[in-house]
C-alpha cells in the first residue's frame, strides 16, 4: 500500500480541528495545503493539550516554535497585536500537521503560556523566542537567553531593533575578557539593486 493511503487531506484536518475545539478556535484556514489554527492566549495552553491528547488529532510532536513581530507587516497596515507565537505540530500516528498561531494580548509586555510541560522540545524554542523577541513564556522553568550574550541589551529580531545593534563586542587580549564598546559602523541607506515584479520566477 502506498504512503498516500495514510495521508489526511488538509480540509479534513481543518474540519476535525474546528469541530474538536469549537469556539476556542478563533479561525481555522487552509492555504496551499497547510492548515493554520488561531487561538486566543487565554485558551492557548488548554487547546494545545487537547490537540496533543484528543484521539482525532494526536499531535505527539512539537517540531517548531518561533516568535513573530507584526509591527511592519503589510507595509505598516497591520492593526492587530504586535507579537505572536507560531507552533508547528506533527502527528506521527495520523500523519498530519498543524500550524498554531497565538497572539500576545499586550504589545509592551508580550506573555503567553509555556507549552514546555506538554512537549519537552518546546524548551529551547521558547528560550529562543524570549531571547530574540522578548516574549515571556509563563510557566517555563528556565527562561534565559540562549543565543545572545549575557549582557546583551534588547531583542534583535524585533523590527525596531537597529541593524548595527547598540554596542560592539570583542575580546580584549590585554584584559583577557570580552569588552563592549560603542558602535563604529556608520548607518547607511540600504536600497535593493533589483526590484522584482510580482510573481517573479513563478513565486507568489
Amino acid at each position: 500500500m502506498s504512503d498516500t493511503a495514510y495521508f489526511t487531506p488538509a480540509e479534513t484536518i481543518a474540519a476535525n480541528v474546528a469541530q474538536l475545539l469549537g469556539e476556542r478556535a478563533r479561525s481555522v484556514s487552509v492555504v496551499r495545503g497547510e492548515v493554520t489554527l488561531v487561538v486566543a492566549a487565554s485558551d492557548y495552553l488548554e487547546v494545545m493539550q487537547t490537540l496533543r491528547d484528543a484521539p482525532q488529532t494526536r499531535f505527539e510532536q512539537l517540531i517548531d516554535l518561533c516568535g513573530m513581530d507584526y509591527s511592519t507587516y503589510g507595509d505598516g497596515r497591520w492593526e492587530g497585536s504586535r507579537f505572536a507565537v507560531v507552533v508547528h505540530l506533527l502527528s506521527v500516528s495520523l500523519n498530519h500537521r498543524l500550524r498554531v498561531r497565538v497572539f500576545c494580548p499586550e504589545d509592551d509586555f508580550p506573555v503567553v503560556d509555556s507549552v514546555s510541560g506538554l512537549w519537552s522540545s518546546a524548551n529551547w524554542y521558547e528560550r529562543e523566542a524570549f531571547d530574540l523577541y522578548g516574549i515571556v513564556f509563563e510557566g517555563h522553568n528556565d527562561l534565559r537567553r540562549i543565543l545572545t550574550d549575557y549582557g546583551f541589551i534588547g531583542h534583535p529580531f524585533r523590527k525596531d531593533f537597529p541593524l548595527s545593534g547598540h554596542v560592539e563586542m570583542r575580546y580584549d587580549a590585554e584584559r583577557q575578557r570580552v569588552v563592549y564598546e560603542p558602535v563604529t559602523i556608520e548607518p547607511r541607506e540600504i536600497t535593493p539593486r533589483v526590484i522584482r515584479e510580482d510573481n517573479y520566477g513563478g513565486l507568489h
